[in-house]
């Protein structure tokens, strides 16, 4: 006779899917989420399966970041998606942006493939979690009847743009790099330069354009859309989405708030980086840094710009600098090489400011130095994962975007949030005057 279990000893493993796009800081957002869904019943069994894509351009390294997260959660499993065949040419599209949401639009059929394989080799998929730049997998994952959410990982104000992105583009034929100046009203948010929309929105004849006109239609038609940002943060702006006034026809779907999800240590290899130790030995709130993200590349004479900056200031200060973006058409999506801080910035600039500055190549930990109580102040590209490290650390920033929605960040900082201060702009170029 053989003993019948406690039925409380066998619970049915919950299967959850995420698929962020290529890059290291959007597969770092879902492995956070991932964590967070674990941790939220702890008492479920739930088992976290992540698809990854290879990217077709250098977008930095994964592997060492995904083997640590494997070895350390063992209900997450990462599955890597074969590359779509032939590979596509990086130089034929004219934007990151287009290349990613193509990239992504041909790996369509092996997310279908993986999705019945993981429902077929565990429980039924219970959510399908995707990112904006994800938008065809919807498609996907409706044909298997797999409720899909959307990940948005910016803020909710930005949620609130891409919402009425359809009601603007009924209203008006122009482009918004066409109506420049003009002021935009969207419900909830302050009036919004045409000019600061998201860079790849600013010419409706172009296929980004289209691509985010397609995310700003589906979003309302997915099982939820999950934000990282918090109540308390976007509270205004979080009550007039949810109640549907940015949606052209139809309801909204629920909105679930879940940030502030940010990395809680960034820091590689274990071992504490130099800036940190750097940092140790300076006064507290007394040093400035400025870090613009991996894709925030500056000019050598804009570089030489903010070094006279820097020195003229008489701050002390932590700089991030990496190399200038390349004219060689063909090398533009290749990693940057190492900059040579001695041809880039002016003659003796690093001797003369030694004693109150530190200058680091490429990277530095940004969660362990803003959380450091020597850092006063954050000059930042405003991209949303550094705009809220800077909040949860309680840092003020000076906004200086520079691609992508960051100019609409730097209007809901300054105007919406008071958080940031503005740094001028030329209206040619985006130098700092």
């Amino acid at each position: 006779m053989h003993s019948q279990p406690h039925p409380n000893t066998q619970r049915q493993m919950e299967t959850i899917v995420l698929y962020p796009s290529p890059g290291r800081g959007h597969l770092i957002s879902m492995v956070e989420l991932g964590k967070l869904i674990l941790n939220h019943h702890p008492s479920l069994s739930i088992s976290i399966h992540i698809l990854v894509t290879t990217p077709p351009i250098h977008l930095g390294s994964t592997a060492p970041y995904i083997a640590s997260v494997s070895a350390t959660i063992p209900s997450i499993t990462f599955h890597h998606l074969p590359t779509p065949s032939p590979p596509l040419d990086p130089t034929s599209f004219p934007s990151l942006e287009a290349l990613l949401f193509e990239h992504l639009n041909l790996t369509n059929p092996h997310v279908h493939n993986s999705l019945l394989s993981i429902s077929q080799s565990s429980s039924p998929i219970r959510a399908f979690i995707i990112d904006v730049f994800c938008t065809t997998a919807l498609k996907v994952s409706t044909s298997l009847h797999i409720p899909t959410y959307y990940f948005f990982t910016s803020s909710t104000s930005c949620l609130a743009l891409f919402l009425y992105l359809q009601t603007i583009h009924k209203n008006t034929t122009k482009s918004f790099k066409d109506l420049n100046t003009t002021l935009l009203h969207i419900p909830g948010l302050p009036p919004i330069p045409a000019s600061h929309m998201p860079e790849p929105t600013l010419d409706r004849t172009k296929e980004s354009y289209s691509s985010f006109m397609d995310s700003s239609t589906n979003l309302p038609k997915s099982a939820g859309i999950i934000v990282n940002s918090f109540d308390s943060l976007e509270p205004r702006i979080l009550e007039v989405v949810s109640d549907g006034l940015c949606v052209l026809d139809g309801p909204t779907s629920p909105i679930f708030c879940i940030g502030p999800l940010i990395a809680s240590n960034n820091q590689s290899g274990g071992e504490v980086h130099q800036c940190l130790k750097w940092l140790d030995k300076q006064p507290s709130k007394s040093v400035v840094f400025l870090c613009f993200g991996s894709l925030g590349l500056f000019s050598k004479d804009q570089l030489k710009e903010i070094a006279v900056g820097l020195e003229r200031s008489g701050q002390r200060f932590l700089w991030v600098v990496r190399s200038p973006p390349t004219q060689d058409q063909s090398k533009y999506f290749s990693p940057p090489p190492d900059p040579d801080l001695d041809s880039l910035l002016p003659d003796g600039f690093l001797d003369r400011t030694k004693e109150r500055g530190l200058v680091v190549k490429q990277w530095a930990p940004q969660v362990a130095v803003l959380g450091h109580e020597a850092v006063a102040g954050f000059v930042t590209h405003c991209g949303w994962n550094s705009v809220l490290e800077s909040v949860c650390a309680g840092v003020p920033m000076v906004a200086w975007p520079l691609y992508a929605e960051q100019r609409f960040n730097k209007i809901m900082l300054v105007e919406e949030l008071k958080l940031a201060l503005p740094m001028n702009e030329a209206e040619e170029g985006g130098l700092v005057c």
